[in-house]
């Protein structure tokens, strides 16, 4: 109805290409606009002048010979001072830019291995952009920004990579637990030669208690006692703990061990003392 009456109204964030007999004559901003047919104007077709946004997905082969799928997102829109440019010089502006996408990551990645390829995303990202801006500035596009939102290795070669990174993780993690072993067993040594060292002392000061009670005891037994020598204390004294110990082992309803003199001297003890029992019991028949 609007070209009917010689009108044309075109939306916001959008141009129009208005022609005459067939022949380019001006770009219609949004509004309305009189187009009177009878003159030979007719609108050739729109042009948005938003942010477009292109995923390009390109597989390739690093310098490691490893084949990863390289997925890149390109914003780019028309420029407004260039819109014949836009609307007449490319049939196509996606199947344009995918083709230089495609260029680049191919001439990029292949210089590098798998891993800087992680690393240098930014750079291929940077490397695209700069030749989109060249090649499509000169078809009235603008190339808003480039990136790289993905980097996909082979299946086989992002399970080699997790596997290769769970044994460095693995590997450390065992070194940290050795290390800390390592530092237990050295604090549980100290502490138990420290321990020892304690209880050393303790049987060292216990002994020194008993030796200077020992010889307090033989002083003065053999003041009391005129005519006993320091052995015959030192005999009694043995004697009377002989009796001590066969006590205290008779006394303890738990005990199962008894002492029993061993060795070869023990035995020539033992035997004396059974001869010399033997001999009394037939000296008393007698």
């Amino acid at each position: 109805m609007g070209q009917a009456l010689g009108c044309v109204q075109v939306k916001q964030s959008k141009v129009a290409v208005r022609e005459q007999f067939g022949k380019f004559d001006d770009v219609l901003k949004p509004g309305c606009h009189c187009m009177p047919w009878c003159f030979g104007y007719k609108v050739a077709g729109e042009l948005s002048l938003r942010v477009r946004q292109l995923e390009v997905r390109c597989e390739t082969k690093t310098k490691d010979n490893v084949f990863v799928n390289v997925v890149a997102s390109i914003q780019y829109r028309a420029l407004p001072d260039k819109i014949p440019d836009a609307f007449y010089k490319l049939s196509n502006a996606n199947s344009q830019i995918q083709a230089f996408v495609f260029d680049v990551i191919r001439a990029s990645v292949p210089k590098l291995e798998v891993d800087a390829v992680f690393e240098q995303k930014s750079d291929i990202a940077k490397s695209v952009e700069e030749e989109l801006a060249k090649a499509m500035s000169a078809y009235g596009f603008e190339i808003v920004e480039t990136l790289i939102v993905d980097i996909e290795p082979d299946v086989h070669v992002k399970r080699a990579m997790n596997e290769i990174n769970a044994a460095a993780r693995q590997r450390l993690a065992a070194k940290e637990k050795a290390e800390a072993e390592k530092i237990l067993q050295i604090k549980r040594a100290e502490g138990e030669a420290e321990a020892k060292f304690l209880a050393g002392l303790g049987i060292a000061r216990q002994r020194q208690a008993i030796v200077d009670g020992l010889r307090d005891s033989v002083l003065v037994f053999s003041e009391n006692v005129p005519g006993t020598t320091a052995k015959d204390v030192m005999d009694m004294v043995l004697v009377t703990q002989y009796f001590d110990t066969m006590k205290e082992i008779g006394a303890s309803s738990k005990s199962s061990s008894v002492f029993i003199p061993h060795g070869p001297g023990a035995i020539k003890d033992v035997a004396s003392q059974i001869r010399e029992g033997l001999l009394q019991a037939d000296h008393a028949k007698a």
